[in-house]
């Protein structure tokens, strides 16, 4: 079996699927299929197409319910789900906190105008019933961004899967998920970014099964006298997580994956009790450099 490498871009980032493939097999072919359904996920719930049914939802707060197909309603169980199991720090209708926060200047909000936006920040005020969805105020927002990307790599993988790839797996920009080993039954060696290096990493981890998913203060933040603030909000305050660089997590699935080191990076100093609570490895750097480790 021959290795080969089809890269793509999709959701903001770079992406890749390696497929260890028999000669002769339309490996090409193959890859289209599972790129094709990443794009079909990012034009169905991304939130900058006017399109997409998040931005439907969104249009429609504080109006009439809007019914959700049984994939977008699945999507809405699972964030409840999350809501409940993080203490409701990771909330979907955070999303509308982007409108205080720019990360492309490093200018700090104005506090009223955080404040003026958290009463618009609460799963409480999501309606469901009879598979409609009705954001209870005018101005709310939901936003599968942290659970997308995951999301997509797991179905493209399960793709993939079913159309006989054994070997391989599917990086959506730096969230993996394994469809299989290398062809020798070895595991990837997949490489952790050093939050503080670019062009550095923190590990290399093997892997032959399941996902890798990392959550950092280094991909989206602005820097403001000399302190760093990241993408990462929290939903009480407005204000950014500061305790982790990043926190990745090794799981079954990428969606589990990528929503448990979302999650610890939510309840910083608390994280890492979480991270141990959870049946899953993981490699978590604070912001004195230090790394905390458990191997599954």
């Amino acid at each position: 079996m021959d290795v080969h490498a089809f890269p793509f871009e999709a959701m903001a980032s770079r992406c890749e699927l390696r497929l260890a493939l028999p000669a002769g097999v339309d490996g090409a072919a193959l890859a289209q299929v599972a790129i094709d359904e990443v794009r079909r996920i990012e034009r169905t719930y991304s939130r900058y197409r006017a399109d997409s049914i998040i931005a439907r939802i969104n249009a429609a707060a504080g109006q009439d319910a809007l019914p959700c197909d049984d994939e977008t309603n699945a999507l809405l169980d699972y964030a409840g789900v999350l809501h409940a199991g993080s203490g409701g720090l990771f909330d979907i209708t955070s999303g509308v906190l982007r409108r205080a926060w720019d990360f492309r200047r490093p200018v700090l909000p104005a506090r009223s105008t955080l404040d003026a936006l958290l009463p618009l920040v609460g799963w409480r005020h999501v309606e469901r019933a009879k598979g409609a969805i009705r954001l209870g105020q005018a101005g709310m927002e939901i936003d599968f961004g942290g659970f997308g990307k995951e999301y997509a790599a797991d179905r493209a993988a399960a793709l993939l899967l079913a159309s006989g790839v054994r070997h391989g797996y599917v990086n959506l920009g730096g969230d993996l998920r394994i469809i299989g080993p290398q062809p020798d039954g070895a595991p990837w060696s997949i490489g952790v970014q050093d939050p503080r290096d670019a062009a550095g990493l923190a590990a290399a981890i093997p892997i032959a099964s399941g996902a890798l998913a990392t959550s950092g203060d280094y991909e989206r933040f602005i820097d403001v006298a000399g302190t760093r603030y990241c993408h990462v909000l929290d939903p009480r305050s407005g204000m950014p997580v500061s305790h982790w660089r990043s926190v990745s997590v090794l799981g079954p699935l990428a969606i589990a994956a990528g929503s448990c080191s979302t999650i610890a990076m939510l309840m910083q100093e608390d994280g890492l009790a979480f991270l141990d609570q959870s049946s899953m490895a993981y490699l978590a750097i604070d912001q004195q450099g230090q790394c905390f480790r458990k191997d599954v």
